[in-house]
């Protein structure tokens, strides 16, 4: 392992995982096979999950509601269109909420690491993404097997890793910044809940953005959750291209939110033994 030096050069963004990329894997799989572990369907409750709430979703939305989402659908997903949007909505809301709600207990759920010298804690973050990430991969696959039965699955949905980039990124940074905030002030992580589901509302998950007045519809943009939400649905339901530049801005601010928060979680580490 190489030594940390006092300062937070921008690479360490993706170093820090990099060199410490078999721990990470180690970790996240085990932390994955532990939600699970003692149940009698094991490691399919992460499969059974979303096909339950996506035939929920179908049959509350589509058939008791009969709720529409527009005119963008091909015929044969007008049906159900509403609940495939929903639920693509909801992928992404599930993988931003569950990093950002756990990651101010992610240094206090493991305080055996803190008191080793060695011990990387900036990956902690990191293994919580590829929990979520796994978690998130599977709902995707259940919905592109429907996806597929009801009509056809674009080729866009190719470029769907591109648009989850700079979420992830921005996530890092919250993740790294909760982490480190959450060992002092204990009351972070009921905080962090209740603004995680305001962002749900204020997302543009249950409705479409167009379904605002023109007036207050750019702030619905302030919202980290929506402008990847509206992407994602564009590559993976509606098979247009997202907007490139929209994605760039994002991966820059990103970015800096992610530097910002493992300069805090580098510079404050020193004290966590302290206070625990």
């Amino acid at each position: 392992m190489l030594p940390r030096s006092s300062s937070t050069p921008f690479p360490d963004i993706f170093l820090s995982l990099w060199r410490n990329r078999s721990l990470a894997l180690q970790m996240a799989r085990r932390e994955i096979v532990g939600r699970y572990r003692g149940s009698f369907l094991g490691l399919l409750w992460s499969f059974v999950n979303p096909v339950l709430m996506l035939a929920v979703y179908t049959f509350v939305f589509s058939i008791v509601f009969e709720a529409r989402w527009g005119q963008r659908g091909g015929a044969g997903a007008d049906k159900f269109e509403f609940a495939l949007v929903l639920f693509v909505g909801l992928i992404v809301f599930n993988l931003f909420s569950e990093c950002v709600t756990r990651a101010p207990s992610l240094v206090l759920s493991n305080t055996n690491y803190v008191k080793k010298v060695i011990f990387p804690l900036e990956i902690l973050p990191w293994v919580s993404l590829g929990s979520s990430l796994f978690h998130a991969a599977i709902s995707l696959v259940v919905l592109l097997i429907f996806l597929a039965a009801v009509s056809s699955v674009p080729w866009t949905i190719l470029l769907l890793p591109l648009v989850l980039a700079p979420l992830l990124v921005f996530i890092m940074g919250l993740s790294w910044l909760l982490a480190s905030i959450g060992v002092f002030i204990r009351d972070i992580g009921q905080f962090i809940g209740m603004v995680v589901t305001v962002l749900m509302f204020m997302s543009p998950i249950f409705y479409p953005a167009s379904a605002l007045p023109e007036s207050v519809r750019g702030y619905l943009f302030l919202n980290p959750l929506t402008f990847i939400i509206e992407q994602a649905r564009e590559v993976v339901i509606w098979g247009n291209p997202p907007d490139w530049g929209g994605l760039a801005l994002y991966l820059a601010l990103a970015s800096l939110v992610a530097w910002a928060g493992l300069f805090w979680f580098q510079k404050t580490r020193k004290g966590f033994a302290d206070v625990m």
